[in-house]
């Protein structure tokens, strides 16, 4: 284990077929585009010379692709870092889920069938403990969860999650600032 503060860099997956139209994908398991494939392989030359003392990823096969062809080819895989649960809302577009709840957002309205903001938090503060305990790590996993674990890591509510725009194939990294958690780098791309 290093023994430096510890840092948090975060991956997004690749481009999807869901994703490119905007379609809430937490559960179904889809494989990259082209073009997704494309934006992973471009995170390995910005990867490459990072030493990390554990690499982890979401199950889903969009992030474990991520991560293989951006150099990374045996993640630890961890439950924890799957995209927030959408329920009912799988596979929809945030437009057509404002035609029956106007103004419906993930960030501020429930998701029926899906998971709470308290079931999200607790599971992303259990890797927040994990990455607290020193050196660098590095998630593969998706756009919403990760966004709400940087909310996490700067100890604010999964709902300012919000405000963290985050891209397909970008990488990001969190750490300290003096004992301060902090975003050193956001939604970095080679594209």
């Amino acid at each position: 284990m290093s023994e430096h503060a510890p840092e948090l860099w975060l991956a997004r997956h690749g481009e999807t077929e869901w994703s490119k139209a905007w379609r809430h994908t937490s559960f179904t398991d889809l494989p990259l585009t082209d073009v997704g494939e494309q934006q992973a392989a471009k995170l390995r030359p910005l990867l490459a010379d990072v030493a990390f003392d554990r690499v982890l990823s979401s199950p889903r096969l969009r992030a474990r692709r991520t991560a293989e062809l951006a150099g990374f080819a045996d993640p630890q895989v961890d439950e924890d870092l799957v995209e927030w649960d959408y329920g009912d809302y799988e596979g929809l577009t945030t437009e057509t889920i404002r035609e029956s709840v106007p103004g419906w957002t993930v960030w501020t309205h429930p998701s029926p069938g899906g998971e709470t903001a308290e079931q999200l938090t607790e599971r992303l503060d259990r890797v927040v403990a994990r990455v607290q305990q020193g050196g660098r790590t590095l998630v593969f996993g998706h756009g919403h969860s990760l966004r709400a674990l940087t909310a996490r890591w700067l100890g604010l509510g999964v709902e300012h999650g919000r405000s963290f725009l985050l891209d397909t194939g970008t990488y990001s990294v969190l750490g300290e600032d003096r004992g301060t958690p902090v975003v050193t780098r956001w939604n970095v791309a080679s594209w």
